[in-house]
């Protein structure tokens, strides 16, 4: 799926056959299997996004592959290995492609494949968010908006996992009571509206668990202000997203009596950063996949597209309350 100038995905997208390049010694030839469409992606076809490939690009960030041939320089792949991307703007909307080794992560085949799938971004965020930036131990707490996005699903998982307990603030829906539902399945303590972030009944929630000491933001404006109020002091509020479109709005009080921190979260920006350092990405990954293979880490709600409606998934990863991601398959 190629994109020639920036623009409405739905209108420069499109689906085009394009020459495999030659594989070199350093190389891996890799048939893609699934790959999502994340929030991301869209950005960078629209061309807003703080990181743009050179034109014409493949769309995708995010997939699974399996290894079909590798360069003679290559040791730590095989055919028949599962990679994800290592690196951001890989472009994964393809059937096939040659890619440089390092660019690529192997991860084990046995898997479930939208796990495979939709793991190098959003679990990982959501892995990260939780163990930089505050000390957690069990019982402690965590509030979150958005909580129904792929990372909001991945925080409950991972910090249910580890004994964190999750206040977890979506917005009011006609579906409010299938979310809700389907939220404490993945182990979700509270699941509120951000109209109860204001009500007295919040008192109610902080008599089973303690306040949280950080907080993690993906929306802006008046949620996050809403937030802040029931963080402890000396907390920490991390953004990593602005879906509406909006400034975070922090009342002077809150930095002056209760000397909240407010920090930002960009996972490629943690991956150049560590590029260096492959024992912290190791460990992450590891981690994640034993959840996974404990059943303690699923993949989100995903809708499987074969590849050629492309414009469907592209139409409805764009809809706002669709709780679905969209997944392309090869």
């Amino acid at each position: 799926l190629v994109y020639e100038r920036h623009g409405e995905p739905a209108g420069v997208v499109q689906l085009k056959d394009i020459e495999l390049a030659k594989l070199g010694d350093s190389d891996v030839h890799v048939k893609m299997l699934a790959a999502p469409i994340n929030p991301a992606d869209i950005n960078m076809i629209q061309g807003t996004y703080p990181i743009l490939s050179p034109l014409p690009a493949v769309g995708g960030n995010e997939g699974v592959g399996e290894v079909l041939e590798v360069g003679r320089r290559v040791a730590a792949l095989k055919p028949g290995d599962w990679v994800i991307p290592g690196t951001n703007a890989l472009g994964t909307w393809r059937t096939q492609g040659v890619f440089p080794e390092e660019t690529l992560l192997k991860v084990p085949s046995d898997i479930p494949v939208l796990c495979a799938a939709t793991l190098s971004v959003n679990p990982c965020t959501a892995f990260r968010m939780l163990a930089d930036f505050e000390t957690l131990a069990p019982g402690d707490s965590v509030i979150q908006n958005a909580a129904n996005s792929g990372v909001g699903q991945a925080v409950i998982q991972i910090a249910k996992a580890s004994g964190i307990k999750t206040i977890n603030v979506v917005r009011d829906r006609p579906d409010l009571p299938k979310l809700v539902e389907r939220l404490m399945a993945l182990g979700a303590d509270h699941v509120i509206t951000e109209e109860m972030l204001r009500k007295p009944e919040m008192k109610e929630i902080f008599k089973s668990i303690p306040k949280p000491r950080l907080a993690l933001n993906c929306v802006g404006g008046k949620s996050t202000t809403e937030m802040l109020w029931h963080l402890q002091p000396k907390g920490t509020m991390v953004t990593y997203g602005g879906m509406a479109k909006q400034p975070l709005m922090v009342p002077v009080s809150a930095f002056i009596f209760r000397d909240v921190r407010l920090r930002g979260f960009w996972m490629t920006q943690w991956r150049k950063d560590h590029a260096r350092d492959q024992e912290s990405l190791t460990t992450m990954m590891d981690t994640l996949c034993q959840l996974i293979q404990r059943g303690q880490l699923t993949a989100p709600v995903c809708t499987e597209v074969p590849l050629q409606d492309y414009k469907a998934a592209l139409e409805n990863a764009m809809k706002p309350f669709i709780s679905s991601k969209q997944i392309l398959l090869f």
